[in-house]
């Protein structure tokens, strides 16, 4: 665990992990590996590492049980933290930030609590497509220096809000 991460548990009284937590898919799609997000800071690990998912379907829902951190302008991104100090990052596309919110809905708020499965934001597939560089969704975990093990799943569709992407034990 980093220090700063240690120091922001101790001081807010989250709970400490005792067992793995489990990341749901918080879109429905196709899981492909975060290497082939065709953006370097995802691609390389940058922001942190994890999955990316092909979407289909027409909402980014909660991947965790947890606070909503930052929901970009734009609604196509968001941060999510869970009560043990896992920090997450969902990512709709490469290039969806010029399209300045147009395709996406904000269906949370900043600082709200939400469960895993609730619904986030709202996209349109069909408008989207075609408009932006990919629709590939990193999930990354930005918090890499507190993770322990991390166990991803590699390939196959996943259902938003029911199959597990990945496991995360905490430092």
């Amino acid at each position: 665990m980093g220090f700063l991460s240690r120091i922001r548990r101790l001081m807010s009284g989250q709970q400490e992990l005792t067992g793995g937590i489990a990341i749901l898919a918080p879109v429905s799609g196709e899981i492909i590996a975060i290497e082939k997000v065709p953006d370097v800071v995802f691609s390389e690990k940058i922001v942190g590492d994890g999955i990316a998912i092909n979407p289909t379907g027409q909402f980014i829902l909660a991947p965790i049980d947890g606070t909503i951190g930052k929901i970009f302008e734009t609604n196509h991104a968001f941060s999510i933290e869970s009560a043990q100090g896992l920090e997450l990052f969902v990512h709709f596309g490469v290039g969806t930030v010029e399209l300045r919110g147009n395709g996406f809905t904000r269906l949370a708020e900043e600082g709200q609590q939400v469960k895993a499965g609730d619904k986030i934001l709202s996209f349109d597939l069909e408008f989207l497509t075609g408009q932006v560089e990919s629709l590939l969704t990193p999930v990354v975990l930005a918090n890499m220096e507190d993770i322990k093990r991390l166990d991803k799943i590699n390939e196959g569709h996943v259902v938003a809000g029911k199959d597990v992407i990945f496991t995360v034990q905490l430092s």
